[in-house]
């Protein structure tokens, strides 16, 4: 982190985004690429993709005998969501309604897809900086007939985990760090401890909390093996595998503590934060009628940003090739993004005015 930068500096990302622009294929009334004109929306909106990566008729591959050769047919849909109708209001910017119709409308279509498909990947690329193409707020779901290789991974660790231990993964994992906070309180308070203790889990170095933001429903932290500088992890208290099992009530806490950290994030640095992010819950399709008790719903948040709304994190040379090395401490991060305010810069800086 101290390290002289003398590399690549990025560009901002553009916060003076007209709020309509007729010739934004993403923009309420516009045409898009194939010729189709956008209804007049006012919440959500859904449409297929018009450059899918995923064909629901893709062929079968021909077979070639080498083992190390292998090919099957991926066959799936993609989808993309519109957040709002105006282009220069992203998530954290909008009311906790409209972000419930978010939440709302990711449920639907996980439900609708989820019941042919394997797996349902909702994820948003935000900025440029992520390869975000267009400023419009929205999402893309891609749903396949097979487990891509995070989803095969998780499945696989989140199934050993409960073997082993008798409890889901993520539902511990969302219980140490709450249990992490309450001791590192005690700890603060009480720093003779911290003498007594430097061979265990309770010394002051690592009771430091990784929780960025919680409400009644739902935590948010920094992970413990975060490799992005400001990772997050959104965790919900209580055994949920799909986004459709959730609560009303917990819906609504969803909304509210995305809305504050997106605001954290975009404070951080005062821009509008990059990131990619996305939703990991139980599959689906074939695996609906399965044991899938030892899946946790939760979702991934990673953004680029390392010291400054231009210097980024690049993942090359022994990171691509040995290992992903951190340049900050998950405590160290989660601390940083604890300590900036939740109320957005942008709705401050109208208020001032």
């Amino acid at each position: 982190m101290r390290r002289p930068w003398q590399g690549q500096v990025e560009e901002p990302t553009q916060d003076d985004v007209p709020r309509h622009d007729p010739a934004n294929p993403l923009c309420p009334g516009a045409q898009r690429a194939n010729g189709k004109v956008n209804p007049d929306y006012e919440s959500t909106f859904v449409f297929d993709n018009d450059f899918p990566a995923l064909q629901p008729d893709a062929p079968e591959p021909d077979a070639d005998g080498h083992p190390l050769l292998r090919a099957a047919s991926a066959r799936g849909v993609c989808k993309v969501m519109c957040f709002h109708p105006w282009s220069d209001l992203t998530l954290p910017l909008m009311s906790l309604a409209e972000i419930r119709n978010v939440v709302d409308k990711w449920t639907e279509i996980a439900v609708e897809l989820g019941a042919s498909y394997s797996w349902v990947q909702i994820f948003e690329n935000k900025g440029a900086m992520m390869g975000c193409s267009n400023p419009h707020p929205h999402c893309q779901i891609w749903a396949s007939n097979f487990l891509p290789n995070e989803a095969t991974l998780e499945d696989r660790t989140q199934k050993q985990y409960l073997a082993k231990h008798g409890v889901p993964m993520l539902l511990d994992y969302a219980q140490l760090e709450a249990e992490r906070k309450v001791m590192s309180a005690g700890v603060q308070k009480e720093r003779g401890l911290e003498s007594q203790c430097s061979h265990s889990l309770f010394c002051w170095g690592l009771l430091q909390e990784r929780i960025v933001v919680e409400n009644t429903d739902w935590l948010v932290v920094v992970p413990y093996w975060a490799t992005w500088p400001f990772q997050t992890l959104l965790l919900p208290r209580r055994h949920i595998s799909r986004l459709q099992d959730l609560q009303e009530s917990e819906r609504d806490s969803l909304a509210s503590i995305m809305k504050r950290l997106l605001s954290k994030y975009d404070n951080l640095f005062q821009i509008s934060f990059p990131y990619s992010m996305g939703w990991h819950g139980a599959p689906t399709g074939s695996y609906l009628d399965a044991d899938c008790s030892h899946w946790q719903l939760h979702a991934h948040y990673y953004p680029p940003l390392l010291r400054s709304a231009s210097v980024r994190k690049f993942m090359v040379g022994y990171e691509m090739l040995a290992q992903a090395q951190r340049d900050l401490t998950p405590e160290q991060a989660a601390e940083r993004l604890r300590n900036v305010p939740e109320e957005h810069y942008r709705l401050k800086e109208k208020d001032a005015s």
